[in-house]
């Protein structure tokens, strides 16, 4: 393989860091500040492996490595719901070779009235580097249910207020928060049925137990493309390359609004060097527009993020506005 002039550079400061190190010389701050990364980069994911948040991660890190011409490995540090991995990524130096991939910081199970809703506070306590993906829910239906879209479904519950029931992961989780926001903006009612996680609910709905969910796409799949669920709408302003036919929620007039979606972005310590939050953001921001990625995201459901930093910080910002707003009319007690 040929290597461009800065390659061939890097290379070069890299062998000379090898030498110095042994010997305590000190060349190696400056090159590391001129010339980053000389040395494997860390990601740190806040739960386990296997995950969809950790497959991306993983993803991201390979294809990371390749541009950077050093590894990138993932690292899973699991515990209190995310919690300490995020502490890990705030604690950790800022020098460029620790960053986290993960969503916006947990949010308390009970906040206190006035106080904030977030665990961490990425936006002061980490510093924001670039929106990885979204992935919007998919609110689901047995398919004798006699709706095929938003508008069907406000026409059936209005007919049968109090008597159609619908299923999510648990109270306050996204899936719930969604399918809020979605009654909201309807003017109808349903009765949730919240599990303790995701796996009992597509069988459940698919039986009758349960007459819809709110669930993630990409666990929803298999279930709509054997026709044991139906989809009504998903919950981003796009549609899915996973369901062409079904639309986004805010095709439907007066659901405009009905716009929450997961995400993952990726963070670092505070302190971090402007330069090298720039370049890092370049890099991924270019992996992310990369044909496979797209591909690959596609097909779990994904949409590709990208932009600049601020960028990053508007869009969580905004989320937590509409998180905020949901909040204050949804209940999460039993």
């Amino acid at each position: 393989m040929k290597l461009n002039e800065h390659q061939v550079s890097k290379l070069r400061r890299a062998l000379l860091c090898s030498i110095c190190v042994p010997l305590g010389f000190g060349l190696c701050t400056e090159a590391t500040a001129q010339d980053w990364p000389v040395k494997p980069i860390k990601i740190i994911v806040p739960y386990s492996a296997g995950g969809s948040l950790d497959n991306t991660a993983r993803l991201l890190a390979q294809k990371l490595g390749e541009r950077l011409m050093q590894p990138v490995v993932v690292e899973n540090i699991t515990g209190a719901g995310g919690g300490i991995g995020f502490h890990s990524a705030r604690q950790a130096a800022p020098d460029g070779y620790t960053f986290l991939m993960a969503g916006d910081a947990p949010l308390q199970p009970n906040p206190r009235p006035g106080g904030s809703q977030y665990a961490i506070d990425v936006l002061n306590e980490l510093q924001p580097v670039i929106l990885v993906n979204t992935a919007p829910m998919v609110l689901v239906a047995n398919p004798s249910l006699p709706a095929k879209n938003l508008a069907d479904l406000v026409a059936l519950a209005k007919s049968r207020p109090g008597k159609l029931s619908y299923a999510t992961a648990g109270l306050g989780t996204l899936p719930h928060l969604a399918a809020e926001m979605t009654k909201r903006a309807g003017a109808f009612d349903m009765v949730h049925i919240p599990y303790r996680g995701g796996s009992q609910i597509a069988n459940d709905v698919a039986g009758n137990q349960v007459d819809l969910a709110m669930m993630v796409a990409a666990t929803a799949r298999p279930f709509i493309q054997t026709k044991a669920l139906k989809p009504i709408a998903v919950t981003g302003n796009r549609r899915l390359a996973l369901f062409p036919d079904t639309a986004a929620a805010t095709e439907t007039p007066g659901f405009e609004s009905v716009n929450l979606v997961s995400w993952a972005g990726l963070y670092a310590p505070r302190k971090t060097s402007v330069s090298i939050i720039t370049r890092l953001n370049r890099e991924v921001d270019a992996i992310l527009q990369s044909t496979s990625v797209r591909e690959s995201f596609a097909g779990a459901g994904m949409l590709p993020g990208g932009g600049v930093p601020s960028a990053f910080v508007s869009f969580i910002q905004q989320d937590r506005e509409k998180i905020g707003k949901i909040l204050e009319v949804t209940s999460l007690r039993e």
